[in-house]
């Protein structure tokens, strides 16, 4: 076989045309920056899904689980308002209801003479064990205190 061109082509091939048997050194390229191109899109896709979980991570556990659950309904349904609910609920400070109410219910307790183990034993169908109390002591009496109504 002769290393002669073709009569009907040109004399000078443009530097992307390999000869044949030759690796194509501009393909290779192109397929290296195509699997980065994806894998780095992927990760800024990634990134930017779990933004509303990393926001809520420092709140409290309800609104943290909450927040978890609508990132990963709008990673499985596609539906991208799930998301922007997350975010907004991600941004926000939830007021702290529960610390108010333990407090009340603790006062509750206290006030009723009662303990939260004599509750959870009455609940199970167990009588409370009678336990030595103490009498309380007698109270001064209060003085009258007039008001204006």
């Amino acid at each position: 076989m002769s290393d002669q061109l073709h009569p009907l082509a040109p004399h000078h091939l443009p530097g992307f045309i390999t000869a044949p048997g030759e690796t194509d050194v501009w393909m290779v390229v192109m397929g290296v920056f195509l699997i980065v191109a994806v894998l780095s899109a992927g990760n800024l896709y990634l990134q930017l899904h779990s933004l509303p979980e990393r926001m809520a991570h420092k709140s409290q556990k309800l609104q943290f689980e909450i927040v978890a659950v609508l990132g990963l309904l709008a990673l499985f349904t596609h539906v991208h308002l799930f998301w922007i609910g997350a975010l907004l609920l991600a941004m926000i400070d939830l007021p702290d209801f529960s610390t108010p109410l333990r407090s009340i219910a603790g006062s509750v307790e206290k006030i009723a003479g009662t303990s939260s183990d004599d509750v959870v034993a009455g609940e199970a169908g167990h009588a409370p064990a009678p336990a030595a109390k103490e009498e309380p002591k007698p109270r001064a009496p209060k003085k009258e205190v007039h008001g204006h109504a």
